[in-house]
């Protein structure tokens, strides 16, 4: 007599959920979340402690990270499973954090005498995830001031000239404010001084990047990156909250255009020909 064998899932065949098909989370592919329905574009996937994730971008630019669990999204309408993009051979030149393209195998070049200073060492860190493989390859240093107040005799030290040209990137540069009348001392052909218009660096980074709605806006008389921390609703630990920042800045598209823009003609002042 044949013995019977039984399934351990006793769930009727009906009733059980069929394998979602496997696809790549590719950039661009547009895909909804089943549980919150949240649908963006994959903006890139990540290995984490907890598992891969995915990042979305909606039509907003607002940006949400899930992880990519068996039969967790859906595309055109269909459950599927998104894995990890398949790694194929570059058909187009890689390029750096900055959008340069890069150099394979390149080696980083003497430093040259000319600097770029920035004013404290959260700048300094942004400047390094973004530009640090194009600045090592030019041979450009960055150092942070801890400050503006004294530009005028730093740059009297430094005793800038054609083969030693010095970039400085300020902070809060407006009209009207300390630091723009700092700036206007300086005078020096071999010195070029930019800033951006943000509060600190904090903001040069896009709200939709962290996946907020935007920077919170700090009365006159608070320590803005406490109030900041506060109105988001973080622990009151400035070192940890710029941690959270600079980690989600990937590429120059996390960064705004008001940065981007002196950075890059701070580096094109440094390594100019005459420049040496």
């Amino acid at each position: 007599m044949r013995s019977r064998h039984y399934d351990s899932d006793l769930t009727p065949p009906w009733k059980r959920q069929q394998p979602a098909p496997e696809v790549p989370a590719d950039p661009d592919l547009v895909v909804e979340e089943v549980t919150t329905g949240f649908c963006g574009a994959v903006i890139r996937c990540e290995k984490t402690a907890q598992g891969p994730t995915v990042t979305l971008e909606d039509r907003f630019g607002k940006h949400r990270v899930f992880p990519m669990e068996p039969r967790g999204f859906l595309l055109e309408g269909r459950v599927v499973t998104l894995v990890r993009p398949r790694s194929t051979a570059p058909s187009a030149p890689q390029r750096t954090a900055s959008g340069s393209v890069a150099v394979p195998g390149a080696r980083a070049r003497v430093a040259r005498a000319g600097r770029i200073y920035v004013e404290g060492r959260h700048d300094a860190e942004l400047v390094e995830r973004v530009w640090g493989d194009d600045l090592r390859i030019e041979g450009v240093v960055v150092e942070y001031l801890a400050g503006v107040d004294d530009l005028p005799a730093i740059v009297r030290d430094f005793s800038p000239g054609p083969d030693a040209r010095l970039g400085v990137l300020v902070d809060h540069l407006v009209a009207g404010s300390k630091e723009s009348r700092i700036a206007e001392q300086i005078t020096d052909e071999s010195v070029l001084v930019v800033g951006h218009p943000f509060i600190d660096v904090w903001e040069a980074v896009k709200p939709s990047s962290l996946g907020i709605p935007a920077w919170p806006t700090v009365p006159r008389g608070q320590d803005w990156k406490t109030g900041v921390c506060r109105a988001l609703g973080w622990p009151e630990n400035t070192g940890a909250a710029w941690q959270r920042i600079l980690s989600a800045v990937h590429t120059y598209k996390d960064l705004r255009p008001e940065l981007l823009g002196r950075v890059e003609e701070l580096i094109d002042f440094v390594t100019a020909p005459e420049a040496g």
